[in-house]
């Protein structure tokens, strides 16, 4: 064979190697698409059931404002619903003159006549929530207006959002949104809420609008180089800072993706390569772990000589758009505050359940009795003769003596430990979320080394994860 047939050959093999490739996604797209397209039945059982609840508000909503109406807004509106989900949203709209406070009482009172046996929750206001008929519904007020940038709460943008997305999406975009959204789901970055800080539904199906299906979007992931701006209505106005920018097409001085956290659009790029090189259908599925047994727990732990460390506390009572700031924060300031002491943090994480934990992971847990202090050069006369001053009068600090061309001294370290630090009150000094410190100030727990086996009966798939890392 010649070097030009060789190189033939090869072409040949590459293209059917793409080929096999490209048919094995395909296969896969085709599967998946199936398992999460509703069925004629539970259309017309969601169709009934939405009917009924709309009904519902709308006589007791033109009861109490005669002006005002009701929409059906969400994935379900949309029909970007995957199969199983059982979610409808229901809208009241008042008019935009109205004041607040009677939006609000309103609100509540149709919520409670459309569902009986709701509860009241509050997100910007408070709104009902409950079940009916299998299904999981939220009665939302809002103000009807005229534009979203008009809004007088956040939920005023739903319902143009609604809009705007069922006057694009055909059914081949719908389904390619299903199709997406099971994807992030798989993959776990599929929420907006605080605690997940992924896509929301609005996000991924501006996304799949945009760059006209689920395959050229995650060909186009795999290819994104943060900062991604995207602007579906070339608004070109706000500029923001996120790694991942889509300029709502309704309102122009907001964006989408603004909750949806670096980590999130990195973890999207993996696996948007991952099923591009090796399509298969367990990507679209969510990993369930096991509980991380004992055994292997006290393996990890030996295996990596590293000592972790756990702050336990009672959880504080909120739900968990409330919670989860406040734990990120809290957690960001101990691991600051050990970082600081010289404990260096080798990874961390939180999480809650009935009690809620900060578990940090340390690649050094002791520090010997001094710790060494420079201070300024000593040409920088009036700082250098203040420094020396100081330390020149402290009998338990060596020095000060000249290293370099600056001052320097050692002296006593006022932790050694970091459990010593994280039993003591300075722990109140790092940023804590304020129910966190509240929380904290009724007591808490410190685990070290083998006792974080502790967390175990409630943290089992949790640590699991922790140390069965995924990207």
């Amino acid at each position: 064979m010649t070097a030009e047939e060789a190189d033939d050959a090869g072409g040949e093999a590459a293209t059917d190697g793409e080929g096999e490739t490209d048919d094995d996604l395909e296969a896969v797209l085709a599967t998946v698409r199936e398992r999460v397209e509703p069925d004629d039945d539970e259309r017309a059982a969601l169709r009934e059931i939405a009917e009924t609840l709309l009904e519902r508000a709308e006589n007791a909503a033109t009861e109490l404002c005669p002006d005002a109406d009701v929409m059906q807004v969400g994935s379900t509106a949309r029909d970007t619903w995957i199969a199983g989900d059982r979610d409808i949203d229901v809208f009241v709209r008042f008019p935009a003159d109205l004041e607040r406070e009677p939006l609000e009482r309103y609100g509540l009172e149709v919520g409670h006549a459309t569902l009986p046996d709701g509860h009241e929750e509050y997100a910007e206001h408070p709104y009902v929530k409950g079940e009916y008929e299998g299904f999981d519904v939220d009665v939302v007020p809002c103000f009807r207006l005229e534009s979203a940038t008009d809004i007088r709460s956040a939920v005023d943008r739903t319902p143009f959002h609604t809009r705007y997305l069922q006057e694009r999406l055909d059914d081949d975009l719908a389904g390619d949104v299903r199709l997406t959204k099971q994807f992030m789901k798989g993959i776990g970055v599929y929420g907006s809420d605080l605690r997940t800080r992924g896509f929301s539904g609005y996000l991924t199906e501006l996304l799949v609008l945009e760059y006209g299906g689920f395959r050229p979007l995650v060909e186009a992931a795999a290819d994104w180089h943060p900062p991604v701006r995207l602007d579906p209505e070339d608004h070109g106005r706000a500029s923001f800072t996120d790694p991942l920018v889509v300029i709502d097409p309704t309102d122009p001085e907001r964006n989408v993706a603004a909750v949806c956290d670096a980590e999130n659009v990195a973890r999207f790029q993996h696996y948007a390569r991952d099923l591009l090189e090796n399509p298969r259908t367990d990507l679209f599925e969510p990993v369930e772990f096991d509980p991380l047994t004992e055994s292997n727990l006290l393996a990890h732990l030996e295996r990596r000589g590293t000592t972790p460390v756990a702050v336990r506390f009672d959880a504080p009572d909120l739900v968990e758009d409330q919670l989860y700031p406040q734990l990120y924060k809290s957690l960001e300031g101990i691991t600051t505050g050990l970082d600081d002491r010289g404990f260096d943090v080798f990874r961390a994480e939180t999480v809650t359940d009935e009690t809620a934990v900060v578990f940090v992971e340390l690649a050094v847990a002791d520090r010997p009795a001094l710790e060494r202090h420079e201070g300024p050069p000593v040409h920088v006369q009036g700082h250098a003769q203040g420094f020396y001053k100081v330390y020149a009068d402290d009998p338990d600090a060596y020095g000060p003596f000249i290293d370099g061309d600056r001052y320097a001294t050692e002296r006593e370290r006022e932790f050694t430990t970091a459990r010593a630090f994280l039993e003591s009150d300075r722990l109140f000094d790092v940023g804590l979320g304020a129910h966190v410190e509240t929380a904290l100030e009724d007591g808490y727990d410190v685990l070290v080394g083998e006792e974080v086996t502790a967390l175990l009966p409630e943290f089992g798939v949790e640590l699991a994860q922790y140390f069965e890392p995924r990207p």
